[in-house]
């Protein structure tokens, strides 16, 4: 089934990159793009989820297109991106939600996620409905939803966890 909201062809040169990807667009400002951002840099960009799970439910997308957590590889740049969406999530939900019950931060694996451009979710819970905590479940050894932590300990370069 193919995900209507990221189309990419084959790899051409180095990595694959979306023909059209609906993330792609938001991070690249696009003309026709009427997403409110309330973030941005020359690595990311963060904006509310258009189906809110939580109190406040925003998604911190890197501007390069990266398909999934899969594509992440053990490096120093994808560490640091990675650290750095974090970053910008807890910023975003300490000024917008301080007093919310918790913070979550996370990604959904393949075949769990909805569009094919890494996407963090930022969460200031109580989840809204309270069912939809079910998403945002980490399933084991099916995938599922992966702390961003976890996912940073994944990716942490030998270097750096020698020092």
């Amino acid at each position: 089934m193919k995900n209507p909201f990221c189309f990419r062809r084959p790899a051409a040169k180095r990595t694959p990159m979306a023909d059209w990807c609906v993330f792609c667009d938001i991070a690249g400002g696009a003309p026709g793009s009427t997403t409110a951002l309330l973030y941005s840099d020359d690595k990311v960009v963060a904006f509310q989820d258009i189906d809110p799970s939580a109190f406040r439910h925003y998604l911190v997308i890197p501007i390069e297109h990266i398909p999934t957590v899969n594509d992440l590889r053990i490096t120093n740049e994808h560490h640091q991106l990675v650290s750095h969406m974090v970053k910008v999530g807890k910023d975003l939900l300490d000024r917008d939600a301080p007093i919310s019950e918790e913070h979550r931060f996370g990604f959904h694996q393949p075949p769990f996620n909805s569009i094919d451009h890494l996407h963090l979710h930022c969460l200031a819970l109580p989840f809204m409905p309270s069912w939809r905590q079910v998403k945002y479940t980490p399933l084991g050894p099916l995938g599922g939803f992966i702390d961003a932590e976890k996912l940073l300990e994944n990716i942490k370069p030998q270097t750096e966890a020698n020092s």
